[in-house]
């Protein structure tokens, strides 16, 4: 077997194995701005309000290129990112849950874009999360962006 065949077969494997799991974060302060470059000197293109999350794709010497829920790709001070996660419904309205499980009594309900405190996720599909009014329970990831 070639050394080129090996090459390209160890590049294969690698193409087709799955990325570790992505990395979130909340925006920390009431409000950071996003920019289209790692300077504060590059385009402002809009303010991200506080504990929304965003996908972690790249840190650099202070700045941390981040994916927002819309897919949208900018750049934020790393110093506005918070350790704390949270996450966005991103449905209609999310059933969540006493338990996790289907069946489990409704805790509540959540609108479209409403942003959660992320306690936990199961393994069977299910994210633990809190509201900021207090209530708990379980929704299910595929109802939520963040994870």
């Amino acid at each position: 077997m070639s050394v080129f065949t090996r090459l390209a077969g160890a590049l294969l494997i690698v193409a087709l194995t799955p990325a570790g799991a992505a990395e979130f974060r909340a925006i920390a302060d009431n409000a950071a701005i996003l920019y289209d470059a790692p300077s504060t000197k590059a385009k402002r293109l809009y303010l991200i309000g506080r504990n929304y999350p965003v996908e972690i794709v790249v840190v650099l010497e202070g700045w941390t290129k981040v994916r927002d829920a819309n897919g949208d790709l900018s750049w934020v001070e790393s110093k506005n990112l918070s350790e704390r996660r949270t996450v966005m419904v991103k449905v209609k309205l999310a059933d969540v849950r006493q338990a996790a499980a289907d069946n489990a009594p409704l805790a509540f309900q959540a609108e479209q874009d409403v942003l959660l405190e992320l306690i936990e996720i199961t393994p069977t599909g299910w994210a633990r999360i809190s509201h900021r009014d207090g209530q708990s329970g379980y929704v299910k990831l595929s109802q939520i962006w963040g994870v």
